[in-house]
């Protein structure tokens, strides 16, 4: 014991301090590695919490700029977002007891009739597949608003769709901001605009819980493309894809 005390009391102070500064870099890294690595391998989480979902198409190149999971998943939100509100809007305008949410209808059917149009315009040039109908969490959202009457319309129409555009209206910004797409740039744009005219039209109804927007609600599961739309509307069919040797396109990530 004396002999290996001996030794280690003849090691320098400075050789001590020099192991110990290399120990805390080496625990620094791994702990900086470490997330880095679990996030790796959690993308799908990571974007679920961001508001979108990733296909797993990784990014392509296009004669718009590079194409992301995120933005091809915002197409697709907003013709979801267009095939249950505008079929909704039409209801309002047709069964609201108050001429603010008449008015409200009329706004949401001009301008998801327009981003529909964008959308599926922005889909064809970009080789996006498309929905065709609402997810059944929208289908549920309508059948809702079909059996509800006189003011508990007026009062569910504003609550359900205020809170939907709330939802989105943060994906758009983010889309808005990242993408390096100018088709998706441009509808972001549009909708951004579109998003908030409608917030502030169901906002002006007086009848939006505040208290009840940040009610959770299960996540939207992507629906696939097919040709049965929802009863309340006709839309076309739109189910466009984009081979990963077209010309086109050409995935890169």
């Amino acid at each position: 014991m004396r002999s290996i005390a001996g030794r280690l009391s003849a090691v320098p102070a400075r050789t001590l301090a020099t192991g110990l500064i290399v120990a805390a870099l080496v625990a620094t890294l791994v702990a900086l590695l470490l997330p880095v690595q679990l996030f790796g391998q959690n993308t799908s989480t990571a974007a679920a919490a961001a508001g979108w979902e990733d296909d797993g198409g990784g990014t392509v190149r296009t004669p718009y700029g590079l194409l992301t999971p995120m933005d091809r998943d915002f197409v697709r939100k907003v013709r979801l977002a267009g095939l249950w509100e505008l079929p909704a809007g039409s209801q309002a305008r047709e069964r609201g007891t108050r001429k603010a949410v008449r008015t409200a209808g009329d706004h949401l059917v001009a301008g998801h009739t327009e981003l529909d149009r964008l959308s599926v315009q922005t889909a064809r040039d970009l080789g996006v597949s498309l929905p065709d109908e609402p997810t059944p969490q929208q289908q549920g959202w309508l059948g809702q608003l079909d059996s509800a009457r006189g003011q508990d319309f007026d009062r569910l129409f504003a609550q359900l769709l205020r809170r939907a555009h709330g939802k989105v209206f943060g994906l758009v910004a983010l889309v808005r901001a990242q993408s390096r797409n100018t088709m998706v740039r441009r509808l972001a744009t549009r909708t951004n605009a579109v998003v908030l005219d409608h917030i502030t039209v169901l906002e002006g109804t007086g009848l939006v819980d505040f208290g009840n927007l940040a009610t959770a609600r299960p996540r939207q599961p992507y629906v696939s493309p097919n040709t049965r739309p929802h009863p309340h509307l006709t839309l076309p069919t739109t189910a466009y894809h984009s081979p990963r040797n077209s010309p086109r396109s050409e995935v890169i990530a």
